[in-house]
């Protein structure tokens, strides 16, 4: 009985220690949930901005070709069109498909991991026939392990993505996602995440970000506005899709990084509570251990001193 209530006592100990680590952790992810979403709250700003102008600056393109094809039709002989979509923005036939899948590059997150997996297999499986229609580009070391264990076409990772990641910091990987598309690498992009609901949800997300075909020309006020733009404005909408292009990769992975965080957080909160839960009926177990111990040691007392009498 002596070594069972000294084996219980252990096991509440180290549950204790165990607590008292995973409760830091969840501090700790908690704080680092805070502080993404307070940058990407206010990243949303500039993204608004970038869309806005390149909305704009796509929608005279498109109404200007618009009317030079209807004059066409029409029998007006007009001049061939000066304007032309810049490479993001134009649809190809599609040969090969790239996705840019999102992944931690540590465990402790609960099922965020295995959630994004587990859509991609089922993604594969149903959209594509062989694995070279397809290339993969893995951030993550979890994503990135996973495809090379399987022999998938991995074409490119990055590991080691911050906590709270700065543009500069991925610049890398947003030109190295648009520069793969304009060489034809792949001919169309889609970036696939764990979109942040909330502190305690998140959703599966494939969102086609290259070629940009989200732009709505119904979404510009006015259109008869014209920026004043130096050089021509087609040769600023060629400098500007680029960045907008890195941008919607830029807050994919912002937030993908917001939903890991809140995972952590949720995980840790999980496994603090079952530890305490855990100390608790270890307790009662130990309580009980004693208290019958205590009883035997009572009766073998009795026991003897009635024998003496």
């Amino acid at each position: 009985m002596a070594e069972s209530l000294m084996d219980i006592k252990r096991k509440i100990a180290s549950t204790k220690k165990t607590g008292q680590i995973t409760q830091a952790m969840q501090m700790v992810s908690g704080s680092k949930l805070t502080r993404i979403e307070k940058r990407s709250n206010a990243y949303q700003i500039y993204a608004n901005k970038v869309r806005e102008i390149v909305t704009h600056l796509a929608a005279a393109q498109l109404l200007e070709i618009e009317r030079q094809q209807s004059e066409a039709l029409a029998g007006t002989d007009v001049p061939k069109a000066r304007l032309e979509l810049a490479n993001l923005l134009a649809e190809r036939p599609v040969k090969k498909t790239g996705y840019l899948v999102i992944t931690s590059d540590r465990g402790l997150v609960g099922g965020y991991n295995s959630t994004v997996l587990k859509a991609m297999m089922q993604i594969f499986a149903d959209d594509h026939k062989a694995k070279d229609d397809y290339v993969i580009m893995a951030i993550g070391g979890t994503g990135a392990d996973f495809f090379k264990s399987r022999g998938m076409n991995l074409a490119y990772e990055y590991r080691g993505v911050s906590d709270i990641p700065t543009f500069n910091e991925v610049r890398e990987i947003l030109s190295t996602a648009v520069t793969m598309f304009d060489n034809g690498v792949f001919d169309e992009l889609y970036v696939c995440y764990n979109h942040h609901v909330n502190s305690l949800t998140s959703a599966f997300r494939a969102e086609k970000m290259l070629p940009i075909t989200d732009l709505d020309v119904a979404e510009v006020a006015d259109t008869s506005i014209e920026y004043l733009t130096e050089p021509d404005p087609d040769a600023v909408l060629e400098a500007i899709l680029p960045q907008y292009g890195e941008s919607l990769i830029y807050g994919a992975i912002m937030d993908a990084k917001t939903a890991e965080h809140a995972a952590s957080t949720t995980a840790m909160k999980s496994a603090t509570d079952n530890a305490n839960d855990l100390i608790s009926r270890l307790s009662v177990t130990y309580n009980r251990a004693r208290q019958s111990q205590i009883t035997t040691e009572i009766t073998e007392i009795v026991g003897g001193a009635n024998a003496l009498a």
